[in-house]
């Protein structure tokens, strides 16, 4: 929903907000709580061609209390993905950010943070009932863009950013991961991608505020 959706008063936050996020996370309800995965598989790109490894993987998606931005109101989870290959101790990716949903447009948001110092935004949109969902992010927007420092910038540039959601059933959900590369040297970019299925292994805990009442 564009801001000219809310009319001129850009200021006054909506009134009787319901705390309990699990109640208003629309397509994001089901992907509440604690997931592992054991069957990862990612596609990278290497000096002497692609490298395709197996991982395996956490996911705890934690419901936050409801966020306003004047009369935008939105609902959402905090993630923190931690990954692995399998037989090894050292982290192979780590990722932390937010899931966000805004009931009143359909609007869906991923924030994304890894620490190799480099950061996205990626927006989407879809029904309350969605059990399939796509959002993307692209290099050199304002609004769902990618930020890169500068190694990443000028070896293994960032130009597009997709990932989709499908929800399998109440307990098993899997996501498909597509990151287009510019990688110094080659001719033509390259398709980073990721996919997973993960089972849920621990239940959601409701958000601050909904904990308090």
């Amino acid at each position: 929903m564009a801001s000219t959706a809310y009319g001129d008063d850009i200021y006054t936050e909506p009134a009787d907000v319901d705390p309990d996020t699990l109640a208003h996370l629309g397509p994001l309800a089901r992907l509440a709580g604690r997931w592992r995965g054991s069957g990862g598989i990612d596609v990278n790109p290497k000096a002497d061609g692609p490298e395709t490894a197996a991982y395996i993987e956490t996911i705890d998606l934690e419901p936050i209390d409801p966020q306003t931005n004047g009369p935008q109101l939105l609902y959402g989870l905090r993630y923190h993905q931690h990954v692995n290959k399998p037989g090894e101790r050292a982290t192979y990716h780590d990722q932390v950010g937010y899931w966000l949903w805004e009931p009143a447009s359909g609007a869906l948001y991923q924030t994304v943070s890894i620490p190799r110092a480099q950061t996205l935004l990626a927006t989407g949109h879809a029904s309350a009932e969605a059990t399939r969902f796509e959002l993307t992010a692209t290099r050199g927007t304002t609004v769902n863009g990618i930020s890169s420092q500068p190694f990443l910038e000028a070896a293994f540039t960032t130009l597009e950013y997709r990932i989709v959601v499908t929800l399998e059933d109440g307990d098993r959900w899997s996501y498909d991961e597509d990151t287009l590369l510019q990688v110094r040297g080659q001719a033509e970019p390259f398709h980073h991608t990721d996919r997973s299925t993960l089972t849920r292994v621990g239940a959601p805990q409701p958000n601050p505020l909904a904990r308090r009442r």
